[in-house]
């Protein structure tokens, strides 16, 4: 008798230690939370950086919509990117000092993520006037670019150079976008699926590059 009620108690004995176990890992995570990246608003970047007409701004910062060309001569928007987690920085083709590096390790980066169609890539030329859509066609060609998952993008000036200091908060200098305006800068800008800074990195750098991989990685395991 007592064997035979010990067999029917053990229905109600694996119940209970499953529950204890949800309890503690339920329990574990509350103590100790998922690693989350930083969200940037204007408030958290260095304000040299910032347009100062958005240095009051502290929370809900996004990219401002856009509307661009590639090297194949598509329209690039906001919405190419929508559910995208997305690495912009800023180049040109003529560039000979940090541009050859940053390409290259973008190039890296669309090889990480060749088959993820989660991830892509934008560069935007500081100098659209010379970078027209058949000079970034053939630069994408020699550098081995592919337009599915990398834009190489030009066209006006000032909302280019606009994303630059107002959207991405890219750059030191000031302007205003005109004809003598110029910008160069090493910084690489990761974008999550909802069009808001996550990180910045030295594009120049391969082991700021490696920290993106991880970045990535852990933006992809956001709820």
């Amino acid at each position: 008798m007592a064997n035979n009620s010990f067999q029917k108690s053990i229905p109600t004995l694996l119940v209970m230690f499953l529950f204890s176990v949800l309890g503690i890992y339920t329990f574990y995570r509350l103590l100790t939370p998922q690693e989350r990246l930083p969200v940037f608003s204007p408030v958290d970047v260095n304000p040299r950086l910032v347009d100062a007409s958005l240095h009051h701004v502290k929370k809900n910062h996004k990219i401002s919509d856009f509307e661009l060309v590639n090297q194949n001569g598509t329209t690039v928007t906001q919405a190419t990117f929508d559910n995208k987690i997305y690495v912009a920085d800023f180049f040109f083709t003529r560039c000979g000092t940090i541009c050859p590096l940053m390409t290259s390790h973008m190039y890296a980066l669309q090889n990480a993520f060749l088959n993820d169609e989660e991830v892509l890539l934008l560069s935007h030329s500081v100098t659209p006037v010379l970078d027209s859509v058949p000079v970034l066609k053939r630069y994408a060609e020699n550098k081995g670019v592919l337009a599915a998952k990398w834009h190489l993008v030009t066209g006006p000036k000032k909302q280019i150079y606009d994303l630059a200091r107002k959207s991405y908060f890219a750059v030191l200098d000031e302007g205003d976008g005109g004809e003598q305006d110029f910008i160069h800068t090493e910084q690489f800008v990761l974008v999550d699926q909802k069009k808001r800074i996550r990180g910045y990195y030295d594009g120049t750098d391969p082991k700021e590059i490696q920290r993106i991989l991880a970045d990535i990685a852990l933006l992809k395991k956001e709820k």
